[in-house]
């Protein structure tokens, strides 16, 4: 594997750690976050005025030179593939995707192939800077396989880690629609009684729980309520369709963002997805909630009616504040429709 050398010289007033030196003075073109520097520095691999230097937290003065030894980036051992993208948003930094529900995000176990990292290695090609040294998309949010919508990609190892500490830190904005059984109010003394729940003016229901692995069945995420990892999801009715309370059309945006977050939240109020074949069930509906055509269309609809609707962040480089909306697919298009169809 190759190597190339940057060098440049320490601008005025420098940091007090040469990691955050470095990361402040090193070419933006070079696309080296601080958490690869660091690396870069306990490696062996910073020279500040012909010296190795190891320690992250040295001192470094104006004007010294630096030059930094850096592997080329390795191609990824995962394939590029020639699948179509929905690309709502690109520059040399990231990209913005409108994923189809079926398409996994990432290769694992049982899905090799035919996953949106393929596709991505396949359209950006060369564009991909190297993320922690290897030529791949870095993916720093998920949404599962069968849910559609938003996703945004880092091309660089810089977008990358600057994308990453806003989603950990929860500031990514993040809103989805869903389609869900029965209709989520304050009103409703059920809910009252379920721990978790609660509601903020405008009839606006937060539940608060933990959530981790489920015991038993480890494809599942479970509620807790002492360990697992912190989640805060809101949601708000947008429309209600068949007799008083039967069904809904919900927008849900999330303070944490965990694995199936809004699905196990959603059943956990009494409210799951429609079609949800992990945690929404296949519900009866009352005789005279719908008519013959509607009430088969929600039984058959083949996956949980979410979409990532809404997707907000600052650009990583840049500084610039972007949001990017999706409209819902056809599938829950087609299904609303349905659901407004009159009883006769």
């Amino acid at each position: 594997m190759g190597t190339r050398q940057i060098e440049f010289h320490i601008a005025a007033a420098p940091p007090p750690r040469l990691d955050k030196a470095l990361s402040r003075d090193v070419p933006a073109e070079e696309s080296l976050s601080r958490t690869r520097l660091v690396r870069l520095i306990e490696d062996g691999a910073v020279f500040i005025d012909g010296s190795e230097i190891r320690d992250p937290k040295a001192k470094i003065a104006e004007g010294a030179l630096v030059v930094i030894t850096v592997a080329e980036a390795e191609d990824s051992h995962i394939g590029p593939e020639n699948i179509p993208l929905d690309i709502v948003f690109e520059d040399a930094d990231l990209i913005v995707v409108n994923k189809p529900a079926g398409m996994v995000v990432h290769p694992a176990p049982g899905s090799p192939n035919g996953t949106l990292v393929n596709a991505l290695l396949h359209h950006c090609g060369e564009d991909l800077s190297g993320v922690g040294g290897v030529k791949r998309p870095g993916i720093v949010h998920r949404i599962d396989k069968d849910t559609s919508g938003l996703l945004v990609v880092a091309k660089s190892d810089a977008a990358h880690q600057g994308l990453a500490a806003q989603f950990e830190a929860h500031t990514a904005e993040r809103y989805y629609r869903a389609i869900c059984y029965g209709v989520p109010d304050a009103n409703d003394p059920r809910l009252r009684g379920v721990k978790g729940v609660s509601f903020e003016p405008g009839n606006i229901m937060r539940l608060t729980t933990q959530l981790a692995r489920h015991k038993t069945d480890r494809q599942k995420q479970a509620v807790l309520f002492h360990g697992g990892r912190h989640a805060v999801t809101r949601a708000r009715v947008v429309e209600t369709f068949g007799a008083p309370g039967t069904i809904s059309l919900i927008e849900c945006w999330l303070e944490t963002g965990r694995t199936h977050q809004i699905r196990v939240h959603m059943a956990h109020a009494g409210h799951g997805l429609i079609g949800d074949p992990v945690y929404g069930g296949k519900r009866k509906l009352a005789a005279r909630a719908f008519n013959t055509a509607t009430a088969e269309a929600v039984r058959g609809f083949p996956r949980q009616a979410l979409h990532a609707a809404v997707l907000g962040f600052e650009h990583p480089v840049t500084g610039e504040v972007l949001r990017f909306e999706a409209e819902l697919p056809a599938d829950m298009e087609n299904l609303i429709a349905q659901l407004r169809e009159p009883l006769s």
